[in-house]
């Protein structure tokens, strides 16, 4: 990115990211099914998010007021809520604020798995999530369903009256929960479902999931870029149906983020960036402002799902690079 670029653009003056993740699948015990996952190690930490987040931000005059921290997969929700309040105690990550954890909404014992959660974070500790994306059995990637839900054979837990039950133990604890699904699934049964908890406040992840509505990034053996500027029909038509059921929701909000999965290579060309910005700002309508947040995704590959792979620069400076290709001076 030339340094006109960086000037030209409008920056906020503050900002808080409400999504990233910290893994250290080689030294810690809580990780084994993402280490499985992964085919191997993989480490983000709390002095990596620091140099490539916080540090370009404080050089472009942007004060980060803090994140939260999302759970990852972890086979214990409490044990990697502990480790990164551990490493906030040693100075490493004081930053982090609040934390979304994982939990297993099916467990019998959901009471008690939610109780140790709180006590293990009573002042941090914000909300649930449970990665829900299933439309079938985990194909690799081929279809919407993640990889998450191998872990109960790709059962739909939004159809499943034991997972209801569980979401129906938050408010108790004052807690919300983190949708992260597929577009048919907020169709099918995410809003009937959040509709019979109006005072559940609910998170959609990841701007609903529309997926790769353009295609492939890349043509034939990675090298040409697919030129197609025409977004799926039906994948959009599910997305907008989803999207404005659960609008209709006042306790439901948004984070706009991983926007490479909606869109793989967005950055590449005008036309899709073009195309990117006209779905963010549609579910800023739907939604309204106050209910929208852009969040990084930070992790391991994060700068790759939000398209700083592109850029020639850290993934601190793309992330406010995303704000100011999707919301522009307006926003600020």
């Amino acid at each position: 990115m030339s340094s006109t670029t960086t000037t030209n653009m409008a920056y906020p003056k503050e900002v808080v990211d409400p999504h990233h993740h910290f893994i250290d699948t080689a030294n810690t015990t809580f990780q084994k099914f993402l280490q499985r996952a992964c085919g191997g190690d993989i480490s983000c930490l709390p002095e990596d998010y620091t140099r490539d987040v916080i540090e370009p931000l404080a050089k472009l005059g942007v004060q980060f007021a803090g994140s939260v921290h999302v759970e990852a997969m972890p086979d214990s929700g409490p044990e990697e809520v502990a480790w990164v309040e551990q490493m906030s105690a040693e100075g490493r990550c004081t930053y982090v604020k609040g934390f979304v954890a994982s939990a297993d909404l099916t467990q019998d014992n959901i009471d008690e798995e939610l109780q140790k959660l709180v006590q293990t974070s009573p002042n941090k500790l914000r909300g649930i999530r449970w990665i829900l994306d299933c439309v079938g059995k985990f194909e690799g990637g081929k279809t919407a369903t993640h990889l998450a839900t191998s872990r109960h054979d790709g059962e739909d837990y939004l159809k499943s009256a034991k997972f209801e039950r569980g979401l129906a133990m938050l408010s108790k604890y004052n807690l919300s929960f983190d949708l992260q699904c597929a577009p048919i699934q907020l169709v099918e049964s995410a809003a009937a479902l959040f509709a019979k908890y109006p005072e559940l406040k609910v998170c959609i992840d990841h701007l609903g999931k529309p997926r790769t509505v353009l295609g492939s990034d890349l043509l034939e053996d990675d090298i040409i870029i697919n030129p197609n500027i025409i977004p799926d029909a039906n994948e959009m038509e599910v997305w907008r149906k989803g999207m404005k059921a659960m609008s209709a929701l006042p306790s439901v909000y948004v984070k706009i983020s991983m926007l490479g999965y909606s869109m793989p290579g967005w950055i590449r060309t005008d036309d899709r960036k073009a195309i990117l910005k006209s779905m963010v700002r549609e579910v800023v309508d739907m939604f309204g402002a106050k209910r929208c947040m852009v969040a990084w995704n930070w992790h391991v590959n994060g700068a790759v799902s939000d398209a700083g792979k592109y850029l020639a620069t850290s993934f601190g400076l793309a992330s406010i690079y995303l704000y100011s290709i999707v919301f522009g001076k307006q926003m600020y």
